[in-house]
């Protein structure tokens, strides 16, 4: 009977010690594998694709030719090759960036008012929106951003030295959390920016709505938010430091498929 016993016990505690393996990765990854179905980044798409096709602005006009990037207007595939340079800004844009040009010029709104917005207000909200049905234009298609150009390859370089330089108060750095692979901080697991498939993960997921606050944050909130944790003064809403930080991580997730716009915890 003790025998018995004893075996029933370790076969118990081999039991617990699974439930509570399952209970942290395991289990947050089944938590999201149950909401994906119903992703409200979803209800985000469909209010993106309506405010491209809304006529809005001083100038009451569409954004239905927008270049960005693969010529006017044309939308699927774009967001897989940004951040990129731009002939007519001639500079190295995201997709926000891009589209606070394509809202001045095509629509006639103030970008640099809106980007002085905060998040979560007025037409920083609108950009979100337009970054969800952008990005859900190229889901299931591979990161293949160009660098032919001197600007955008001096510009990932930028953004590498970003990512790893250390500083604030506590000598953080983009790598602390993110340049090594199985990392994790509390129950979340950290994946590894610098090479597939650690970027198929984290860059290729942004946007993506967060279950925590029930908003969707587009790429520029998600870093905005990482400086914060850093404990670093905020980058300035598409800054040439967040973009450089896009450049490399997207350059970095060459081969990887985008399931933006994701979910998130």
């Amino acid at each position: 009977m003790r025998t018995l016993a004893l075996i029933a016990g370790l076969a118990l505690a081999s039991g617990l010690a699974t439930a509570q393996t399952k209970s942290t990765a395991d289990g947050i990854a089944e938590y999201r594998a149950m909401l994906a179905d119903g992703n409200p980044a979803e209800l985000f798409e469909a209010k993106g694709e309506g405010l491209w096709k809304q006529a809005r602005g001083p100038k009451n006009a569409t954004l239905e030719q927008c270049d960005l990037g693969l010529g006017p207007g044309v939308v699927k595939g774009a967001f897989v090759e940004l951040p990129r340079w731009f002939a007519d800004t001639a500079k190295v844009q995201d997709l926000e960036s891009r589209l606070l040009t394509c809202m001045e010029r095509l629509q006639g709104f103030d970008a640099a008012a809106i980007a002085q917005t905060p998040f979560g207000k007025g037409e920083i909200v609108t950009l979100e929106a337009l970054a969800a049905y952008v990005s859900g234009e190229s889901r299931g298609l591979k990161f293949n951003l160009p660098q032919a150009h001197p600007d955008e390859r001096k510009t990932y370089e930028l953004g590498k030295r970003a990512f790893f330089y250390r500083a604030g108060p506590y000598d953080f750095a983009c790598a602390s959390c993110h340049g090594q692979p199985d990392k994790r901080i509390r129950l979340q697991d950290l994946p590894e920016l610098t090479k597939n498939p650690g970027n198929g993960v984290g860059f290729a997921a942004w946007p993506a709505y967060r279950v925590s606050n029930g908003e969707l944050w587009s790429m520029q909130h998600r870093l905005n938010d990482c400086f914060r944790q850093q404990r670093f003064p905020y980058p300035g809403y598409a800054s040439d430091a967040t973009i450089a930080l896009g450049v490399y991580m997207g350059v970095n997730a060459k081969g990887a498929e985008s399931v933006a716009p994701a979910l998130k915890r």
